[in-house]
């Protein structure tokens, strides 16, 4: 694959390392007493790429059309619990008609520091995007072109303004985390006939040079750093962003390196290395899971997201290797929302950094993150999932950015689950 021009400020060799992340794990036979999530389900063992000329389904990232005409349906006759989601949504300062954008000429994560000395500023971006989702909903479900000019202006002004991604190795982040936020919220909009063609055009451009840039050279180089350096949630939220770039600009080749890397990269990313050990039918670890529980939620909803966004596109990252993703989210659940004990096996990083036991730290982390996995193992595919089932009921209805606090945890995930993937 060609690699784009970089326009991100940074220097691989100089980056200082703010994070340690695992390596590879291998698989464990030890049998727990938790419930067999995989017996009804045929198990997805690869996920086949396609010729780069293939087209994609469109809207075909989080929602699809006809997640949008379900949502609209349910909406409109007050059934609950999506009503409760919306009303979650449409009350949320985010998703209003007046919010005013706040666009950067260089978006900083990472900043104060000897590769930016300018201070951090990606606030900005993680409360727009949030709004430019937000109102992008509000338009599909009400029809109300007001909602949707409001969340265009947004993403004009980011493409208009913003030239690049600047500051330590957090700029991994950064172009990861708003990359596929803002690709999301653009992929909605692109059948919004008042959206002008040179404006799209300009704004896959702006998602191509600033985002897509940053993800590739990350993924690509680990900022020259052994392969597990990084924690998994880097690798997760570059991925997430490449692959919804690449639906958003209609690049196979993108789509077709983040499905290869799912299942054979390097990286944390590897499914295999953030869910570094299964334990019988039932549970899986993750490969942050000796750090803290705060980025264990957060490796959840990353790898939601993925699996999401490639269901979409008719690929099922949620069965692959025996639902090894829905193992990982029981473990994280049960240990997190049921306050139980899981097994959990030592690890050690590239670099021998070494994780012995379980961390409790940030233990019952509260992440939007729960009915998308729920609504797809329990009520699609007919599965059972105690501790996800327990867990989505603890945050019915989901909010999103700006009802989970001020700082950029409450916005890391789009969330407002109840609303979008009840089933």
């Amino acid at each position: 694959m060609k690699k784009k021009s970089l326009t991100i400020i940074c220097f691989f060799a100089l980056f200082i390392v703010t994070a340690c992340s695992k390596g590879v794990g291998s698989k464990s036979n030890e049998q727990t007493t938790d419930p067999d999530t995989t017996a009804t389900t045929t198990p997805v063992t690869k996920i086949d790429t396609l010729p780069d000329n293939t087209p994609f389904k469109h809207p075909g990232l989080l929602l699809s059309k006809e997640d949008f005409e379900r949502i609209k349906q349910k909406v409109d006759a007050g059934t609950s619990p999506w009503i409760e989601g919306w009303n979650k949504l449409t009350t949320n300062f985010h998703a209003q008609v007046n919010y005013t954008p706040n666009p950067v000429d260089t978006l900083i994560r990472g900043g104060s520091s000897r590769e930016q000395p300018k201070p951090d500023n990606y606030s900005a971006a993680f409360n727009d995007v949030a709004a430019a989702f937000q109102l992008a909903v509000r338009w599909k479900i009400t029809g109300d072109d007001a909602y949707a000019e409001a969340a265009i202006k947004i993403l004009n002004a980011w493409a208009a303004k913003c030239k690049a991604i600047s500051g330590d190795s957090n700029t991994a982040l950064a172009g990861g985390i708003y990359g596929y936020q803002f690709a999301n919220a653009g992929e909605i909009l692109r059948d919004y006939a008042g959206w002008k063609t040179e404006d799209f055009e300009k704004f896959k451009q702006f998602m191509l040079d600033v985002f897509y840039s940053n993800n590739n050279a990350f993924l690509t180089s680990h900022w020259g750093t052994c392969s597990s350096h990084y924690w998994a949630n880097w690798d997760l939220c570059a991925l997430a962003s490449e692959m919804a770039i690449a639906v958003l600009t209609d690049k196979r080749e993108l789509y077709n390196h983040a499905i290869y890397y799912l299942q054979n990269g390097i990286g944390t990313g590897n499914i295999n290395n953030a869910i570094n050990y299964v334990y019988g039918d039932s549970l899986a670890q993750w490969q942050e899971s000796g750090r803290d529980q705060g980025h264990c939620t957060l490796d959840v909803a990353l790898f939601g997201t993925i699996c999401q966004q490639a269901w979409n596109q008719g690929d099922d990252v949620f069965g692959f290797d025996d639902n090894r993703f829905l193992k990982a989210c029981e473990y994280v659940a049960k240990y997190n929302v049921a306050s139980l004990e899981v097994p959990y096996t030592a690890y050690t990083n590239c670099e021998g950094v070494s994780n012995p036991v379980i961390s409790p730290d940030s233990r019952g982390t509260v992440r939007p993150m729960w009915e998308l996995v729920y609504n797809h193992y329990v009520n699609l595919k007919g599965l059972k999932a105690t501790w996800i089932t327990m867990a989505a009921k603890t945050v019915r209805p989901e909010g999103g950015g700006g009802d989970y606090g001020p700082n950029s945890g409450g916005y890391d995930q789009i969330g407002f689950g109840t609303l979008l993937y009840s089933r």
